[in-house]
């Protein structure tokens, strides 16, 4: 418990956790319905999407997250339709949830090619630490014995508007969870509203070469708030390589921060290729840039997307974003 303990102080002087209890991703720009409810339905074919992620490799206790999603349109493309599973481990705590996810997808022009859609999930949380990987040589009061559970309902809620050529998005999440006491379980975290802003546009230089700019913001309004700054070149329809720049920016006052933490987090680079038309298979690798530089391995995660093709689905965006 001491060395677990004795790591997330770490972290947290030096700003690299950003205080939120949300997995980290480096590839969400490739499925949104990982941080935006509203982006269920968006590629309008049944779309199933994985990934796998290792945090810090070579620091004990370090987080591990997985995620299966599974998403489709209906009432021709005007509903969107999502379910999602995710495990996230730290140390001896684990998150696992399930949502639901229901979007209306309303049409902004004649082709429906660029829609705003409203959308809202609704799930459960299981939140739980295991007592048997704490150390029984440092015994801490109320410390658990075996595995604490506790079970708690959540929502999400969003908004996203696409077009061929842009998408801007917003959302927000745990925001039934964090009413929720779970203080009779010690050392469970209580859940709290994370706010996500994303936006991103689809460059053309040549008919083979396309570059898609891409920003996400993430701010829990405890932890300093934390930005994504991506570029990715698309060559031949087949291959994406590019990457990312994550750091802290300070949007508004946060009185309980200290000043001296430090902003920088990692530098991320990735590549994704359609071995099918149908089929994308991703692999994202994350340096440390900050204080964690030297002590970590790097991160990796690892995603796979496939999509059952209709005859009169539109796979020209979906690809892009």
């Amino acid at each position: 418990m001491k060395r677990i303990l004795t790591l997330l102080t770490f972290m947290l002087s030096t700003g690299l956790l950003y205080a939120q209890q949300d997995a980290q991703q480096s590839q969400y720009m490739f499925n949104g319905l990982y941080i935006n409810p509203a982006y269920a339905g968006y590629k309008e074919t049944l779309n199933i999407h994985s990934f796998y992620r290792t945090q810090w490799t070579g620091i004990q206790g370090a987080p591990r997250t997985m995620a299966l999603a599974l998403d489709a349109s209906a009432n021709n493309g005007n509903v969107g339709l999502a379910f999602q599973l995710a495990n996230d481990k730290l140390g001896a705590q684990s998150n696992l949830s399930a949502y639901a996810s229901y979007a209306y997808r309303i049409r902004m022009n004649d082709d429906g090619s660029s829609r705003l859609a409203l959308g809202v999930s609704i799930g459960v949380m299981q939140l739980g630490i295991s007592g048997v990987l704490l150390d029984p040589n440092d015994v801490e009061a109320n410390q658990p014995i075996g595995v604490q559970n506790a079970i708690v309902p959540d929502g999400r809620t969003g908004i996203y508007f696409s077009s061929n050529r842009f998408y801007v998005g917003a959302s927000a999440d745990n925001l039934i969870a964090q009413y929720i006491n779970v203080k009779d379980h010690a050392y469970i975290l209580q859940p709290k509203p994370h706010f996500y802003f994303t936006t991103g546009m689809l460059l053309p230089i040549t008919t083979d070469v396309l570059i898609k700019p891409s920003i996400l913001i993430k701010d829990d309004r405890a932890g300093p708030t934390s930005m994504d700054l991506n570029a990715f070149i698309l060559l031949g329809q087949k291959l994406w390589l590019g990457g990312s720049y994550r750091s802290a920016i300070k949007l508004y006052d946060k009185g309980n921060l200290q000043n001296n933490l430090n902003s920088q987090n990692s530098v991320v680079a990735v590549a994704e290729i359609f071995a099918m038309p149908n089929l994308r298979i991703g692999y994202a690798y994350d340096f440390s840039v900050g204080p964690l530089q030297g002590y970590s391995g790097g991160t990796h995660e690892i995603s796979i997307g496939y999509y059952f093709k209709r005859n009169r689905s539109r796979m020209l965006t979906p690809r892009y974003f």
